[in-house]
């Protein structure tokens, strides 16, 4: 077991090493910091001061390292178009993404599970498969239309929910949540939503893969036989064998909820990472780009990480892969 997560944790060093050189080279290609802090009257006397104390005369290696140092410990320097930490600002919208993607993943379980438990013993009926046609639907629509359509929807004719913004915050310490007011969590419902449809369909086309293939089973039988009713058959004894993918599948797909957010957070004007990431690219603000970067993907990798773990605490065949 020790080898296994000796294995593991490297490889997601090693991933993450990759990641921040990618970024590294943003920061060393894509623009030149100088020009873009120091105003138009700057003599080159300042300009190249500002370089040497930027370390931008170092070796290529002696940067690189610099930045992954800097980077582990989570300073990835000012932002060129805020002149304010790039962690500060990433801080302060993170708490707006991560509530999102916390709705949308409990949305895409609420709402995933029973859809696929009810196609699944319902197959062949006709309202089952128009349930399976519109998941097909619902993985083929892009997340910027999906959001679109709802504002239109529900927002502009019907006038039900904001179709933009966060509402009103309550901060508790450095945290801020619209979960606390009204206005908060109706302005939270389409963009949940919108973000969560992708991943209902996916849990909903597993679990009804899964229910399929567990009612098939010999224990299934011997229940029916023993006079289980089809309820408690249903959803205590089929639906608790059809979890653990359902389980890693959510696992893994917080990492592209937090990632991908970033086009919901766009369209709903939600000030999240993904609305300052998309404001930082539109200002080529080369640090919150190249921070946005790292710490996504360290989550992603994160997370990755845990469930192989526990799959190999699980499983311990899986040890040996």
């Amino acid at each position: 077991m020790l080898a296994f997560l000796i294995k593991r944790i490297g490889n997601a060093v090693l991933v993450m090493l990759t990641v921040a050189f990618f970024a590294f080279l943003i920061f060393r290609f894509l623009g030149d910091p100088v020009e873009i802090m120091v105003n138009e009257s700057a003599t080159q006397v300042e300009r190249d001061e500002l370089r040497a104390r930027l370390g931008l005369n170092d070796g290529f290696l002696v940067q690189y390292v610099r930045f992954v140092t800097n980077a582990a410990q989570g300073e990835f320097g000012l932002s060129w178009r805020n002149q304010q930490s790039v962690l500060t600002l990433i801080a302060e919208r993170f708490p707006a993404t991560f509530e999102l993607v916390l709705i949308a993943t409990f949305l895409s379980l609420a709402i995933g599970i029973p859809l696929g438990v009810f196609t699944a013993i319902g197959r062949g009926r006709w309202w089952a498969e128009a349930l399976q046609f519109s998941s097909i639907v619902g993985v083929s629509l892009p997340s910027f239309l999906v959001g679109i359509l709802l504002i239109l929807t529900f927002s502009v004719t019907l006038g039900w929910l904001p179709g933009y913004g966060r509402g009103d915050v309550v901060r508790i310490g450095w945290w801020s949540t619209g979960l606390l007011t009204p206005s908060g969590r109706a302005a939270i419902v389409l963009p949940a939503l919108s973000l969560s449809l992708f991943q209902i369909t996916l849990v909903m086309r597993l679990v009804r893969a899964e229910m399929l293939e567990t009612l098939r089973t010999d224990f299934i039988k011997f229940a029916r036989a023993r006079g289980v009713k089809r309820r408690a058959l249903w959803f205590r004894h089929a639906l608790k064998n059809c979890l653990m993918p359902v389980i890693t599948l959510t696992a893994m797909q917080v990492g592209n909820l937090i990632a991908f957010a970033l086009v919901t957070e766009t369209v709903f004007q939600w000030p999240g990472m993904g609305m300052l990431f998309m404001q930082a690219v539109t200002f080529v603000d080369i640090p919150v780009m190249a921070a946005y970067l790292c710490i996504v993907s360290f989550i992603f990798v994160t997370l990755n990480t845990f469930v192989d773990i526990a799959y190999a605490v699980i499983d311990p065949r899986l040890r040996a892969a």
